[in-house]
């Protein structure tokens, strides 16, 4: 048996469209700020550092389009810059108000250099292109960046509308092209949602493999051999991978043994009034998230000052036995398999903008998967030890044969199925949407040579479909949901979509566009830029 243990990090990214029609400094657009200045940034800093010490590292990432069209909006960066500017202020004013108490004046120091470094990092060293950072590290082989679908739909809903499914994979593949040049193997499923007749799709446009929960290769037709331990094939000749679900239920297990020294998401913004929150912030309206937290523990009632050391090293601590579990499981599967695999994936938002240190964790892991045991020599080392390399890596080294089998439902939201997306809370959507769905085709077919006026309103139709069909808004209509999006929030952006949709069906069939009208829409839903309506046409 090769005593190779391999894994593969894939990294998910994704964040809600943020229309500049909400407003300077609106709820939405702090809410993306904080992801560029927990999640983002600090993900670009961890992988410029470990490739500057010469650390090995390749993971799989998933930019969603409507995540990298976030990063790659000029005038949204700048008003980041303008908001970091007024964090930053707010860290100076922060750090006097310490000066009598080393432990806090210690913590707003490090928040304060935190924020100028970023905003230096921004401007000076990626030049305001983050999308040419990830695009760079992509080149030097560091990254494969997967597809996804346009606008995070959960596509077995739609396995039997043919129109959509490649409506959502070809409008990301214009912008994903666009972005980065070069098309990856894999495409990533929105939520791992998976039914059979998604692979011949995926196969019609050359994807090489995907990944679904363990449970649809556990619970496929025959059942996988290996579990998820080996990719499979389906007839349609896809290959499919199967993540390590125990890896997520034994991090949140490590989270919550140690939550009394992680960071506590208690704000300092919480702790002044509305009126000196708009000195320092901006805000007019209510207390907001500022960054500067002082505290640690999982409640109010048992918090303690915040101490970075004591929670880094739980943070490492936590990294090693993480990784002794896993390679465990791969060790014991080894016995049976050869060169079985592990795939992990993590949310970038849950595991580093909502875990303070999970960029820690993140690192550590890393460098103990890079660090060769101190008893081999150089050649055992070459045939054992721990490897990182992404799903397509280890394709082209595996030998097979593969089993042939289809994967079974499959869904990473709660109880690997899809009822958060699917009850009495959100079903009145998908009536909406199919029949939009038909009417999308229906227009583009009618109207195929037109140019001009027309072609706009189309294309903005299309534009509208694609971002009602995201899971960011039936998610959050059901009330066992807590996210981002609030239900207020998402019913106005879904039942608005769905409106705008319909007003330019109708208009088209009329005869009559108001340009005003469609220009300010165009104006409202600026994202997917490239869209051509032309992929709802029917395919012969």
């Amino acid at each position: 048996m090769n005593m190779q243990q391999t894994f593969s990090i894939i990294i998910v990214g994704h964040h809600p469209f943020v229309s500049p029609e909400k407003g300077e400094f609106s709820e939405e657009e702090r809410d993306f700020f904080e992801t560029l200045s927990e999640t983002w940034l600090p993900l670009l800093e961890l992988f410029a550092r470990i490739e500057t010490e010469g650390i090995p590292f390749r993971f799989g990432m998933v930019l969603s389009p409507s995540l990298y069209g976030l990063l790659q909006d000029q005038h949204l960066l700048e008003r980041y810059l303008i908001w970091l500017d007024k964090r930053i202020d707010f860290g100076g004013k922060e750090i006097k108000r310490w000066a009598l108490n080393p432990e806090m004046k210690a913590l707003a120091e490090q928040y304060h250099s935190q924020d100028c470094r970023r905003k230096t990092a921004l401007r000076e060293q990626y030049g305001m292109d983050i999308l040419g950072v990830f695009e760079g590290f992509q080149k030097r082989g560091r990254l494969e960046l997967l597809l996804t679908a346009a606008t995070n739909a959960y596509l077995p809903f739609y396995d039997s509308m043919g129109e959509i499914i490649r409506a959502q994979i070809e409008t990301s593949l214009i912008h994903h092209r666009k972005s980065f040049g070069k098309i990856p193997a894999g495409f990533w499923l929105p939520e791992l949602g998976w039914t059979e007749e998604l692979g011949s799709y995926l196969r019609e446009y050359g994807f090489s493999y995907t990944i679904t929960d363990a449970h649809a290769l556990i619970l496929g037709t025959p059942p996988a051999e290996a579990g998820f331990f080996y990719p499979i094939k389906t007839s349609s000749g896809l290959v499919v991978f199967g993540q390590d679900n125990n890896a997520r239920r034994d991090l949140e297990q490590l989270l919550c043994a140690r939550a009394d020294v992680y960071r506590s998401f208690l704000d300092a913004g919480f702790e002044f009034s509305v009126k000196q929150l708009k000195q320092f912030i901006g805000s007019e309206n209510h207390r907001c998230s500022t960054g500067y937290r002082y505290w640690a523990g999982p409640c109010k009632e048992k918090l303690q000052y915040y101490n970075p050391q004591a929670a880094a090293e739980a943070a490492k601590d936590a990294a090693k036995t993480f990784l002794d579990a896993r390679t465990s499981r791969l060790e014991a599967a080894g016995q049976h398999l050869d060169n079985p695999i592990g795939i992990w994936t993590f949310d970038a938002d849950a595991l580093l903008r909502f875990w303070h240190e999970g960029s820690i964790f993140l690192e550590t892991l890393i460098k103990e998967i890079a660090r060769p045991s101190p008893s081999l020599s150089s050649s055992q080392a070459e045939n054992t030890g721990l490897q990182l390399c992404t799903p397509a890596d280890y394709l082209a080294d595996f030998s097979g044969p593969f089993q042939i089998m289809e994967p079974g439902f499959s869904s990473s939201l709660f109880n690997g199925y899809a009822e958060l997306l699917l009850d009495s809370s959100n079903d009145w959507i998908y009536r909406h949407l199919f029949r939009s769905i038909d009417r999308m085709a229906e227009i583009t077919e009618r109207f195929s040579g037109d140019t001009g006026l027309k072609e706009r309103a189309l294309n903005q139709a299309a534009r509208e479909l694609l971002f009602a069909q995201s899971t960011d808004w039936s998610k959050a209509l059901n009330p066992q949901y807590q996210g981002r999006v609030s239900r207020e929030y998402a019913e106005q952006e879904l039942e608005g979509a769905l409106r705008n949709f319909t007003t330019i069906y109708e208009s088209l069939g009329s005869g009559h566009i108001s340009t005003e009208w469609l220009t300010a829409l165009e104006r409202k839903h600026s994202f997917l830029p490239h869209i051509n309506h032309r992929v709802f046409g029917y395919k012969k």
